[in-house]
């Protein structure tokens, strides 16, 4: 007997290949045509070759900002993923007050990032702030308008109080997944907490886990508003990110060439590193 396909689905199908079209495929086809050129004026193009692309992995502006990416993010990764895990397991499970403790972790997610960088704006200044008026008070100099120290432990102390329920939330969905019976089958050995959480907890989230880490890195990777709003990059260029430097090169300078070179080598990076970060700890699932 002779199987019939109807192939009339991929007419469904195609609204959502349009879609993706408009709204990604072209503007990086865009972007790609960017990179290869130098623009006087919509009508004076010359083709550059890869020119721009050698000048910006020679620009020392890159591999600053991306120092500092690589040390914003992985301080992000190692502080946010253990408190969000930590904060999950001391969730209640039941009761009005594990519905109580959902909703307050959900609400920093809720305020907008433009948002989240003005009250720390506010929250962290020395003469009006309570975060910087309580630090003067106990006698330690606290300034993250001109102290590079500052700006660097406020616009990360934000971003964890920003997303860590985002890891907490994730990691508390993966354990409520997570069988009776394991649990009853601890109980019967007699298992200590921590053997639970190394032997049962722990696995059970690897995938959710996964998830969070590269959420979590993608995003920081990417930060621009909150730190923006914030120091505004500064003191000097201490919190000048990856997303400040290509602002401040394709909407400040004007240079679309090298602003489109160093958008694809962005988003290379981005991707590479959430490659390998995916290789590694699937990788580790297979062992």
């Amino acid at each position: 007997m002779t199987k019939t396909h109807d192939n009339r689905a991929w007419w469904l199908v195609l609204p959502v290949f349009l879609l993706v079209a408009f709204s990604a495929i072209l503007p990086m086809m865009t972007v790609v045509s960017y990179s290869v050129q130098d623009i006087f004026d919509s009508s004076t193009r010359f083709f550059v070759g890869a020119d721009w692309y050698r000048q910006i992995l020679n620009d020392p502006r890159l591999h600053d900002s991306l120092l500092r990416q690589f040390i914003f993010s992985g301080c992000v990764l190692l502080i946010e993923i253990p408190l969000g895990i930590a904060v999950a397991l001391a969730m209640p499970t039941r009761g009005r007050w594990a519905s109580l403790c959902l909703i307050v972790m959900a609400i920093p997610l809720l305020i907008p990032w433009n948002v989240v960088g003005t009250i720390w704006q506010i929250f962290g200044r020395a003469d009006i702030g309570l975060l910087g008026y309580g630090l003067r008070e106990l006698g330690i100099s606290y300034n993250y308008a001109s102290n590079t120290r500052d700006a660097w432990l406020t616009v990360l102390v934000m971003d964890v109080w920003h997303w860590t329920s985002l890891v907490a939330l994730l990691c508390y969905s993966g354990l409520r997944a997570i069988p009776d019976a394991y649990y009853q089958a601890a109980r019967i050995d007699r298992a200590s907490a921590w053997a639970v959480f190394r032997y049962i907890q722990l696995p059970k989230l690897k995938s959710v886990l996964l998830i969070a880490v590269m959420l979590r890195f993608m995003d920081s990777f990417m930060i621009y508003t909150e730190p923006f709003v914030l120091t505004g990059g500064g003191p000097g260029n201490a919190t000048t990110f990856l997303s400040q430097t290509l602002t401040k090169m394709a909407v400040g300078q004007f240079d679309l060439g090298p602003a489109a070179a160093f958008s694809l080598i962005y988003f290379l990076i981005i991707l590479l590193v959430s490659w390998l970060f995916y290789t590694a700890m699937t990788h580790g699932d297979q062992k």
